[in-house]
């Protein structure tokens, strides 16, 4: 090996950690959801995280001196995002969990960049398909089947939590692709972004959730377990995993960081069998590896050989945000 492609141990170390706390912290969110639901509706559950996320970016902003974006297109299509990528993916993983087990709502989870790919294509024509994308598609939606288990049959409450999980998975593969065309090109920072983002998902669910779940129990009548899942939801998973993932983006380039995509899974199925002593049948794990094989392909990790990059020239802007991977 020359010099040029010998890996840099130093480099190496400055985002290796924090890329596996980021992944460890995502993939715990699925036990986090499943304690928090023995108490919670999943509406108030995901309106609580919201607000401790929305409240911790806000802070950061605060004492980075970045402002919330001020026009008004911008807040318009963040509306959305909220929905699509906050609100509704959040409640759906919240009802599936109470049907499945949470180190499979984790594999769901990574069947994100599945959806993102055919919507980026063919509706937001942001991205173009080729012959190797399209045969990780066909692997990745394959995995999807051996997952679901269909020659048992489909039917039941757990096939419904399955597919509430993948209607979550669903929902950012919509949000992703609409983010990129709509609000990535624009001046205010990712982080300001986010904060305004949660700040549009929690306006909807101050609204939707009593509508549909009642009013929210306050904080006071929580068990300590069930509050502390709700913060660390809030606070860690959404808030100081975000500067992480920036960092991390920063550091080593956004396609390095958005492989944290095949770890989250990983860390929810250790969690979920440690903690919860959660067991999964054959075809779940064989099925997630297989996704995950086709979520490679998809993203030129196997099946390309990648282009040598210049001494000196950084390999990605350190702009560019995560597109494939999506925190729970």
């Amino acid at each position: 090996m020359t010099a040029d492609f010998t890996p840099d141990r130093a480099a190496l170390r400055s985002w290796l950690p924090g890329f596996i706390a980021l992944a460890a912290i995502w993939g715990s969110s699925f036990l986090f959801i499943k304690v928090g639901i023995r108490e919670l509706h999943p509406l108030h559950l995901t309106f609580y995280r919201v607000a401790a996320g929305a409240v911790t970016l806000l802070v950061v902003l605060a004492v980075l001196r970045d402002r919330l974006p001020r026009e008004p297109r911008v807040w318009a299509h963040l509306f959305m995002i909220g929905a699509l990528g906050v609100a509704v993916p959040f409640t759906l993983f919240g009802y599936g969990e109470q049907r499945v087990e949470s180190m499979l709502a984790g594999i769901w989870n990574a069947t994100t960049p599945l959806i993102v790919l055919p919507m980026a294509v063919l509706v937001f024509r942001t991205e173009r398909l080729t012959a190797r994308r399209a045969v990780g598609l066909g692997l990745g939606f394959a995995g999807v089947l051996v997952v679901l288990g269909v020659w048992e049959g489909v039917g039941g409450s757990h096939f419904a939590g399955q597919l509430m999980c993948f209607g979550a998975a669903a929902c950012y593969g919509v949000g992703i692709p609409y983010q990129k065309k709509f609000v990535a090109g624009s001046a205010y920072s990712g982080l300001s972004l986010s904060a305004a983002q949660l700040l549009m998902a929690m306006a909807q669910l101050a609204i939707v959730a009593p509508l549909v779940a009642g009013a929210p129990p306050v904080p006071t009548a929580l068990s300590g377990e069930v509050v502390a899942s709700v913060l660390a939801l809030g606070a860690l998973g959404t808030g100081l995993a975000f500067v992480i993932n920036l960092r991390n983006i920063r550091v080593a380039g956004a396609s390095t960081a958005s492989t944290v995509t095949y770890l989250i899974p990983v860390f929810a199925v250790l969690i979920g069998a440690l903690v919860l002593d959660e067991r999964l049948t054959w075809h779940q794990p064989v099925g997630a590896l297989v996704v995950l094989l086709g979520v490679a392909v998809t993203q030129g990790l196997i099946g390309r050989r990648p282009t040598p990059t210049p001494t000196g020239a950084p390999a990605v802007p350190a702009a560019e945000p995560v597109l494939h991977g999506r925190a729970p």
